[in-house]
Formats: structure tokens, sequence, C-alpha cells
């Protein structure tokens, strides 16, 4: 909205600022810190009185009933509030004709539906699984990364290659990259899921992510800046930079409030939306590879889970206590609040190294 206001410069200078991404990426990111500051106690206490609560007893692992009894009742489902807060800044800030801008609203907006469903069905208790079944969700994920995976395969102006950290290497599969791109906004989408089990966890880690992505993002679509630093310049692709900038901000105003202990927990309307939009981002700017480094926290919480169930079924036996892994370090004696700062520390490496391969190629 505010974009479209450096169209009239000529009448009053002033408005030829909202030309500039780095200043609307920064009020994207204070526009959603504030809303969820300022709107976050109502949501919350809305919530509550629609009995919309965690239910921490799992039956399929009582093991960590000790340490989930505490959260019993409190409110879930507070992804709602960071996807609209996310959505609304963007609206304001951001160029709304921009093709990647409209591509990760939408897969944002599609994944927090798909979400809040899984939310819904789990609370209620409808059917025999802890929320939809796997295979459900993960059909709508594969039409999803499948559809956006064709639009950059198709699209004339992003190279649909693999660029390979750390190198000049770039290798183009043809028709594979559709698949490889779904494997990505999948993977990333259920990898910020599987991290989100403690207080505070998994959106500190978005946080980082979106931030490393930003600045990825300003490059990429910066003629001069990808040009120096020999990455793909796609033209129009800055303007995810006020995306990336509103998840930032969105995240630094929930964790206010899902900070260990937490008010409120953000359930997979909000733990797939922010994922999978991360992981589309990534896909936009050629950085699908760079994405594990830069999240790597998450891909960690990922790898657990699947060499866990992968033991399991060939050996019978279990790797991990629990998985993922921060429950196996719940069940080795970590305190929560320890688990959450330390993992927080890694994110921040991660983050600083993925920022290091813009040099070392």
């Amino acid at each position: 909205m505010f974009f479209y206001l450096s169209q009239f410069k000529e009448f009053f200078f002033g408005f030829n600022i909202f030309r500039y991404i780095t200043f609307r990426a920064g009020m994207a990111g204070i526009t959603t810190f504030l809303f969820c500051l300022i709107f976050g106690p109502m949501f919350i206490k809305w919530l509550n009185a629609l009995r919309v609560q965690e239910i921490a007893k799992r039956n399929d692992a009582p093991g960590l009933d000790k340490f989930q009894v505490v959260k019993e009742g409190t409110p879930t489902m507070g992804g709602i509030f960071i996807v609209i807060s996310i959505l609304i800044s963007v609206l304001l800030w951001g160029d709304m004709t921009n093709c990647y801008i409209l591509f990760t609203t939408f897969t944002c907006l599609y994944l927090g539906i798909l979400g809040g469903i899984d939310d819904y069905v789990k609370l209620k208790g409808i059917g025999k699984h802890r929320g939809l079944s796997m295979r459900t969700k993960f059909m709508w994920q594969v039409l999803l990364g499948c559809f956006l995976g064709s639009y950059v395969y198709f699209s004339p102006f992003i190279p649909a290659d693999i660029t390979f950290p750390f190198t000049k290497i770039a290798v183009n599969i043809g028709w594979g990259y559709i698949i490889f791109a779904a494997v990505v906004i999948i993977g990333t989408s259920n990898a910020v899921n599987f991290t989100d089990g403690l207080d505070g966890l998994a959106i500190g880690c978005v946080l980082f992510t979106s931030l490393t992505l930003a600045v990825l993002c300003y490059i990429t679509g910066h003629a001069l800046f990808s040009n120096y630093l020999l990455l793909p310049y796609i033209p129009g692709t800055g303007e995810l930079t006020v995306f990336c900038a509103a998840i930032a901000g969105a995240s630094l105003g929930f964790l206010w409030f899902n900070c260990h202990p937490a008010n409120v927990f953000m359930g997979d309307v909000g733990s797939l939306a922010l994922g999978g939009t991360l992981g589309v981002i990534a896909v936009f700017i050629k950085k699908e590879l760079l994405l594990p480094i830069m999240g790597g926290v998450f891909v960690l919480e990922a790898l657990s889970v699947i060499l866990q169930v992968a033991s399991f079924k060939m050996t019978g036996k279990r790797i991990f206590k629990m998985a993922p892994f921060h429950h196996h370090l719940q069940l080795s004696g970590w305190k929560e609040s320890k688990i959450i700062v330390r993992f927080w520390i890694l994110a921040v490496i991660f983050a600083l190294v993925a920022l290091t391969t813009l040099k070392i190629r």
C-alpha cells in the first residue's frame, strides 16, 4: 500500500522514501512486532475463551508427560496471528504486484490453512490420528510444492539450476528441478514443525533464518551486489526482503509470549506456514542448498526423526530416547530453558556460516 505512494513523489518529496526496500523492510518488521505485541494478549484471551488449548498428554509418548503436564491447557494455534500479522504487514509495505510476493503470500496462507485444519482435527479428537494423517498432509504439501516448482522451472526469469554453496558450480537437472523444489519446500515446512516442541525453540530459530534470508534476498535482487559476489541476479526478488523482515518481526512479537514459560503455542498453523514460506523464498532466490546450512537446527531435528523411524523399522531399536532430538535431551536430564538457548546459539552460528559462503566460492 505505502509502496504506491512513491508514485506521487512529485507532489510530495517525502513519498520517495517508500521506494526503498531497506526502509519498507524495516517498517514491515516493526509493524508485525507491534501487531503481535498489541493484539497478542487479546488473541490469547480469545483462544482461552474458545478453549483452544494444548492437549499435552500423549498416549504415543508417555515418557514426556512429566515435562508436558505444566503445558496442559495453554492456548494453542497462536500461529494464526503470526500469519495474519505477516500478511497485513506485507500488504502495507510490500509491492503486491510483485510475482514473488504474491506466490510467497499464497504459500504462507495455504500452509497456514492446512496447519489450522490439522490443529482443529487434533483438538477435536476427530479420527484415530493425532491431527490429520501424515498421508493427507503430505498430499496437500506435494501439490503446493509441485505447483511452485513448476512455476520456477518454466519462469524465464529464474534459472532452474541447483547452485552449490562454497563453489561456482550450477547444475541443470531438467524436469527433476520441479521435484527438487517441492522437496525443499515440503522438507522445510515439516522440519520447522518437528522443531516446534519447546517454548520459543522453533520461533527463535525462524527469526535467525529469516534475517539471513533477508540479506540474501536483498543481494540477489540487487544487480551490483549480486554481480560482485558472483551470484545469480534475479530481478524482483529484492522485494522478498520485505517479506523476510515481516517474518522476523512477527517472530520477535510471538516470542514475547511464547518464551519459557509460554503463554501461547503456535501450533501447526504457524510452524507449517513459516517453514514452507522460508522454503519457497530460498527456492526463488536460488539458495536451496544453502537453506539447510542457515536452518541447520531444523535439519538436525528432522534428521533425528528420520533416523529414529528408519532404525526402528529396520532393526526394532531406537537411536534416541525420543525424537525429535530436543525431546531426547529432555529425557537425558537437560532443562528446557538450556536446550532452547543452546539451540538458538547453534541457529546463530549456522546463519553466520551461511553468510560466509557469499565470499568463499
